[in-house]
C-alpha cells in the first residue's frame, strides 16, 4: 500500500464522507452552543471579577485561573465521568457543551478584562457626572468601546473552540472526528482522518482570514487616530 492509497484512497473517502457529514452538524451545533454560553457566562466573570464584592472577586479569579489551566480534555472528563458518583449525570452532548463553555468563558473573561481596562477612565468619570447609572454606564459606553477592540482575540477564541470540539469524541458525541474515528474503523483505512482534516480546514479558513482582515482594519483605524 502506497501513500495515495493508504491516506487519500478516493474510493475510501467517497464511502466514508456521508458519515462524516452527519457529524458535521453535530460539529457545527456544540461549537455555536459553545460560543453563546461561554460568553454570556465569560462576560458575567469578568464584571464580577472587575467590579463586585471581594469575595466574589476572588471567586472569579480563582475560577478563570483554574480553567485556563486545566487542560479542556481534562475538564470534559471530570464533567461527563465525576459528576455522576455525585449524582449528576448528563447526556454527552450537554456534558461536553458544559466542559467547552466553562473552558471558553474562562478565556473570554481574561479576553473581557483587557478591553475593558483599555477604556480610558475619563469614560468612566463622563458616564457618572451625566448621572448614569453603572448598568447603564456598562451597556451604552464602555462595552460598545471595549467590544470594538475585542473581536479579533475573541474571534480567534471562538475559533479554537471549533477546533476543541473534537474532543467531544472521548465521550461518544457523534461530532465530525468521532465519525471519522468510526469511518477509519470500518474501512480500515485512515483516509477518513484525512477527509475530515479537509472539512475542518473548509469550515475554519474562512474565520481565521476573518481574524486577519479584523486585525489589519484595527491597525488601520488606530493609526488614523
Amino acid at each position: 500500500m502506497d501513500l495515495v492509497d493508504a491516506f487519500f484512497n478516493w474510493q475510501v473517502m467517497l464511502r466514508s464522507f456521508p458519515i462524516l457529514m452527519r457529524g458535521v452538524g453535530n460539529t457545527i451545533l456544540l461549537g455555536f452552543a459553545t460560543i453563546f454560553c461561554g460568553s454570556i457566562a465569560g462576560l458575567a466573570i469578568c464584571l464580577i471579577r472587575l467590579y463586585g464584592p471581594r469575595l466574589l472577586q476572588l471567586l472569579a479569579i480563582g475560577f478563570i485561573d483554574i480553567f485556563r489551566a486545566l487542560p479542556a480534555l481534562v475538564t470534559l472528563v471530570l464533567i461527563y465521568y465525576a459528576l455522576p458518583f455525585l449524582g449528576i449525570s448528563l447526556p454527552s452532548f450537554t456534558a461536553a457543551t458544559l466542559a467547552l463553555s466553562i473552558v471558553f468563558a474562562s478565556f473570554f473573561a481574561e479576553i473581557c478584562r483587557a478591553g475593558i481596562d483599555s477604556i480610558p477612565k475619563a469614560q468612566f468619570e463622563a458616564a457618572y457626572a451625566l448621572g448614569l447609572p453603572f448598568r447603564l454606564t456598562m451597556a451604552k459606553v464602555v462595552l460598545p468601546q471595549a467590544f470594538r477592540i475585542i473581536i479579533p482575540p475573541y474571534t480567534s477564541s471562538c475559533i479554537s473552540v471549533f477546533k476543541d470540539t473534537a474532543l467531544a469524541s472521548v465521550v461518544a458525541v457523534p461530532d465530525l472526528l468521532k465519525q471519522a474515528n468510526d469511518a477509519q474503523a470500518l474501512t480500515a483505512n485512515p483516509t477518513p482522518l484525512i477527509l475530515a482534516a479537509i472539512i475542518y480546514l473548509i469550515l475554519l479558513w474562512p474565520m481565521v482570514r476573518f481574524v486577519g482582515y479584523l486585525e489589519n482594519r484595527q491597525k488601520k483605524d488606530s493609526e488614523t487616530l
